[in-house]
């Protein structure tokens, strides 16, 4: 009779131990899920490149499982890319009807994105230019001038915008060097391949090499708006939220004010 007690309570012990182990299952399951590493992949206008670059840095130390990685480049070749199906988890616009074409296609639901920065464009020349080019009008005079590609590029569209209506784009448009992004642009002024370029505020004020000579006023075109937001079919979308809420706080905020775009919210 003592054997069968105690074989009976040693059958009780073993299988309250098994449970205890299946119960502790899920949790240790859980604990790994939160702690595994994702990469969200953003597209992401060429202009916000360095912004982007110290706002990530920072994100990462908070949220170490998290990395991020970049496709920069012109606006509508980015949206082209995501309406092809291209994996990407946010979008980051240089101008709203880009982001548009998106959220019609329904690839970004109208929730999940937001016009977050705002933004200039400058008539700039290379440093130390003898040009004599001061002004949006005195590009009549100069001999090569560089913009992005209308079609694909927000600041070139913004650009031929302002000159149509300052009137000089007829005389300006068969000197015009087209460029894949504002970064080209810039490029091109920095080795004085050409004699002036309109080019974003933010990518000017990062060039020791360029003057910003004019500023174009806000009547003499589209308003310059950058909107991001998550991808319907983003493959983190958790953390794609992390990150589009992120863009929003104060201190992000701040670091895109310290590379000259202008806080909308």
């Amino acid at each position: 009779m003592k054997k069968l007690c105690f074989l009976f309570f040693s059958i009780l012990l073993l299988s309250l131990v098994m449970s205890g182990c299946s119960n502790n299952e899920p949790s240790k399951q859980t604990q790994e899920a939160a702690n595994e590493e994702v990469t969200l992949t953003i597209s992401a206008a060429a202009s916000l490149q360095d912004a982007l670059t110290d706002i990530t840095a920072t994100f990462e130390k908070e949220h170490p499982n998290v990395h991020i990685t970049y496709n920069f480049g012109a606006s509508g070749s980015l949206q082209q890319q995501i309406s092809q199906g291209a994996p990407v988890d946010l979008f980051f616009s240089a101008a709203e009807d880009k982001f548009d074409t998106l959220v019609e296609e329904g690839l970004i639901e109208k929730d999940k994105g937001i016009d977050l920065v705002g933004n200039e464009i400058v008539l700039v020349v290379p440093k130390e230019s003898d040009k004599e080019i001061k002004a949006f009008e005195d590009l009549t005079k100069a001999e090569k001038v560089s913009i992005g590609t209308p079609e694909t590029v927000p600041a070139g569209k913004y650009a031929q915008e302002t000159l149509e209506h300052l009137k000089i784009w007829t005389a300006v448009e068969k000197k015009v060097v087209y460029a894949k992004d504002v970064r080209q642009v810039l490029t091109y002024i920095e080795t004085n391949n050409v004699d002036a370029g309109i080019v974003y505020k933010t990518d000017a004020l990062i060039s020791p090499k360029v003057e910003i000579v004019a500023t174009a006023k806000e009547n003499t075109h589209a308003p310059i708006i950058y909107p991001v937001g998550v991808i319907k079919n983003s493959s983190h979308p958790k953390e794609a939220q992390l990150f589009y809420e992120y863009l929003q706080n104060e201190q992000s905020i701040i670091t895109f004010k310290k590379y000259g775009f202008k806080g909308l919210q």
